[in-house]
């Protein structure tokens, strides 16, 4: 331990040593694993998101909302893939989508009966989508959306948010910004500053091809919109004569029809990915049919697995089978009394902690009062953060190293019994921390 002399932080840096240690002790396999990956792979992974200090834990397998590591230690998954695994790791319905798909072989290079079926399945879905294309990831659909509205607009102007995440290529953190973002022309606006973000589009109508934003953030700390402020960018974009996108890639799970259904407020064009490719890799871009019919002659759009007979198979499944309205009406329901009864045990014990989200999915927060929109974590913060996430795998609970849950459909309120006792002995085991 560290001795008393030592700086004021001295206390939490002492508990997140040792929990690191701890980390390390119970993961030997992982750390070897990370040693030979970093000579081929730079920083030793390929997905930034899945790095932390002092390694990543590597899986080996999973089974419904259960995983298991390398070190054969066992954890209910609340990571939930980052909204992708919205299936588990097991559903049966799927899988046997899979084969057949496999069975029929891989890669047809032509249309097939398919994705039209697909289509009319999320056309049907989302009141936001007339028509749809299909892309490989929620990046891609994300991209090829802003380019459309610049091609229909004749525009290049667009509006995003701070905090907002739209894929690996249009990134923009509260603080700093991303080296690698797709070049269009952004103007940043405050999430939910209604008189901020409409002074906005209104100074940039005649240049403004559109507005992206998400109905609540999800890398940016699961912060939801304010009704009223989606409903006020909505006006605005429209009366600039340009495009509103609604970035549903994560929210889209939140009912049937997403979000958009949920608050009964319709963008113009939206954009899908993660789970609805049933586990596969899968984004989408639809909208108004006089948007989207510029595919007819006007623009090419490409993409060697956009069709790809598994996501194709694995997507119709998922969402005509498994994932109805009355699943997704459960999912939303189990998540909002799993994020009052945290909140509750956070507030009984005095802690400055709190889980910010709507229905499965859910942040955790080192500060108290509202959360309205992203902000710069304190060391402090990012500490307490890291000390949690570690406590959290000891408990054996795996989530993101950011702190955000996103639970599956396998997971029940049983299993959710596991997260809310780690929970409880976090505050009361870390207490001087919390307060």
């Amino acid at each position: 331990m560290l001795q008393s002399t030592a700086r004021p932080n001295s206390s939490l840096d002492a508990a997140l040593l040792e929990a690191r240690e701890r980390y390390t002790a119970k993961r030997p396999k992982s750390a070897a694993l990370h040693s030979e990956a970093a000579k081929v792979l730079p920083g030793g992974n390929t997905r930034t998101v899945l790095a932390y200090t002092p390694f990543p834990t590597a899986m080996a397998r999973g089974e419904g909302c259960l995983l298991w590591d390398v070190d054969d230690n066992i954890y209910l998954d609340l990571c939930g893939e980052y909204t992708a695994g919205l299936f588990g790791h097991s559903d049966s319905r799927i899988q046997a989508a899979l084969r057949d798909a496999m069975a029929r072989g891989l890669s047809l290079a032509a249309v097939g009966e398919a994705e039209q079926r697909f289509a009319r399945i999320l056309c049907g879905r989302f009141p936001s989508i007339d028509m749809i294309r299909f892309t490989n990831s929620g990046t891609e659909a994300n991209v090829i959306a802003l380019s459309v509205a610049q091609v229909v607009t004749g525009c290049s102007r667009i509006i995003a948010f701070r905090g907002g995440y739209h894929g690996s290529l249009l990134y923009y953190p509260a603080t700093g910004s991303n080296p690698i973002n797709a070049p269009f022309p952004v103007t940043l606006c405050d999430y939910n500053d209604i008189d901020g973000t409409v002074a906005a589009i209104r100074s940039a109508a005649g240049e403004l091809a559109a507005v992206i934003v998400e109905p609540m953030l999800g890398s940016g700390g699961c912060i939801a919109a304010n009704p009223l402020f989606l409903t006020a960018v909505a006006d605005a974009t429209r009366a600039a004569g340009a495009i509103l996108i609604f970035d549903e890639v994560m929210t889209s799970r939140m009912s049937a029809g997403g979000m958009q259904e949920r608050l009964g407020i319709l963008p113009d064009m939206t954009t899908l990915g993660k789970y609805i490719g049933g586990g596969m890799s899968f984004g989408a871009f639809g909208g108004r049919h006089d948007i989207m019919e510029i595919f007819v002659s006007k623009v090419p759009h490409a993409g060697t697995f956009n069709n790809n007979v598994m996501s194709m198979a694995a997507g119709i499944t998922a969402m005509e089978e498994v994932f109805s309205a009355a699943a997704a009406a459960d999912l939303f329901a189990l998540g909002e009394g799993l994020r009052e009864q945290l909140n509750v045990i956070c507030e009984k014990a005095g802690a400055t902690l709190q889980f910010h989200g709507l229905g499965s999915l859910a942040t955790v927060h080192f500060r108290r009062g509202g959360i309205e929109r992203p902000y710069a974590s304190t060391p402090r913060e990012e500490a307490l953060k890291e000390l949690f996430f570690f406590d959290m795998l000891d408990a054996g609970i795996y989530l993101a190293r950011r702190g955000m849950t996103a639970l599956s459909l396998p997971t029940t309120k049983r299993d959710l019994v596991q997260f809310t006792t780690a929970v409880s002995d976090f505050l009361d085991g870390r207490a001087p921390l919390l307060r």
